[in-house]
């Protein structure tokens, strides 16, 4: 009978270490209507160029099938962390799994902001005969493309904001070796830089397409031919900012670095220390969008069962995976 019960509490102290964001399944599913969308505009722009005898639909053909590769790296992304949730092989889970596509995905939009830049001081140098008519009606469908696809991005994470959701969250406790206890919930705030990143990729798109219709018009009207390539290195400039911006925020979360401003540390401290007890060490880091864990190493001269800390730090919905060490005062 008393294995039956030590096997059954075993079983309950047992969890899996699934931290994918709040809106994972949500974000994934318009990742791929996206690509779904781009796909089908990038066949009809070169298939419609090639009708028409139209060079600059089937070349924006192909720069839509460059977007569509971009956008794959979040979207496979997504589907890897999803199906590999629970492989124990992922000690913390596959949560930062998105922060590395983000990474990635921050590292092509600087290589199209350099892309950007050196074409369009290269057309500076030497000007070449611009088709403007046909050049405007190609990037006001670029545009529309690109604003359809904001919209299905934008009710992700990332334009959103913060949100709470709850499902339950892991505790580990530990007296030297022998006291374990555990609860388990998830904080809303996504901090999704792979939703981010594809958002990123859209509207970077989408600057472009409204830099080359102003400066395209104005040429048209004005016959300024140079205002096209420098229009290119402003848009250079902007999503190569965006880039530094996004690669950032990812490889922060891939590095464990807490980003300025961040309260969970020293809301830890404020929930556990008091005049007997004092946090000699203290290790926070993000597990996932809105998921973090922590190591904390409390020293006390009125040592608690650990399900006493456990539960000071039990309204601190961001955590979703605690140890804690509880030592005596010499």
């Amino acid at each position: 009978m008393s294995a039956g019960i030590e096997k059954a509490g075993m079983e309950a102290l047992e969890h899996d270490h699934v931290f994918l964001g709040a809106d994972h399944a949500a974000n994934e599913r318009r990742i791929w209507l996206v690509i779904a969308l781009t796909a089908a505009m990038m066949v009809a722009e070169i298939a419609a160029g090639t009708v028409y005898g139209s060079m600059a639909l089937v070349a924006d053909g192909w720069h839509m099938s460059t977007h569509a590769s971009a956008l794959l790296i979040s979207a496979l992304a997504y589907l890897f962390a999803r199906k590999q949730a629970r492989n124990p092989r992922f000690t913390f889970g596959t949560g930062k799994l998105g922060d590395l596509a983000g990474f990635a995905s921050a590292i092509v939009l600087a290589l199209i902001a350099l892309l950007m830049a050196w074409e369009s001081v290269l057309r500076l140098t030497n000007p070449v005969p611009i088709g403007f008519a046909q050049a405007i009606a190609v990037a006001v469908i670029g545009l529309a493309v690109n604003l359809a696809s904001a919209w299905l991005l934008g009710g992700g994470g990332h334009a959103r904001g913060h949100h709470a959701h709850h499902q339950g969250h892991h505790h580990h406790a530990h007296s030297g070796h022998d006291h374990h206890g555990h609860s388990h919930e998830h904080h809303g705030k996504t901090g999704d830089n792979n939703i981010r990143a594809a958002y990123l990729h859209v509207i970077a798109d989408a600057l472009t397409s409204v830099f080359a219709i102003a400066a395209l018009t104005l040429g048209s009207l004005y016959g300024w031919l140079w205002l096209d390539p420098l229009m290119g290195i402003v848009g250079g400039l902007v999503i190569a900012n965006w880039s530094w911006s996004l690669m950032k925020a990812s490889g922060g979360v891939l590095l464990d670095v807490m980003p300025e401003g961040e309260t969970l540390p020293g809301e830890i401290r404020e929930a556990i220390e008091t005049e007997h007890d004092r946090i000699t060490d203290l290790h926070v880091w993000q597990v996932g969008p809105g998921h973090h864990a922590a190591i904390v190493a409390v020293v006390t001269s009125q040592p608690r069962d650990p399900a006493f800390y456990k539960g000071r730090l039990s309204a601190l919905e961001e955590l979703s995976h605690v140890t804690v060490e509880v030592t005596r005062a010499a």
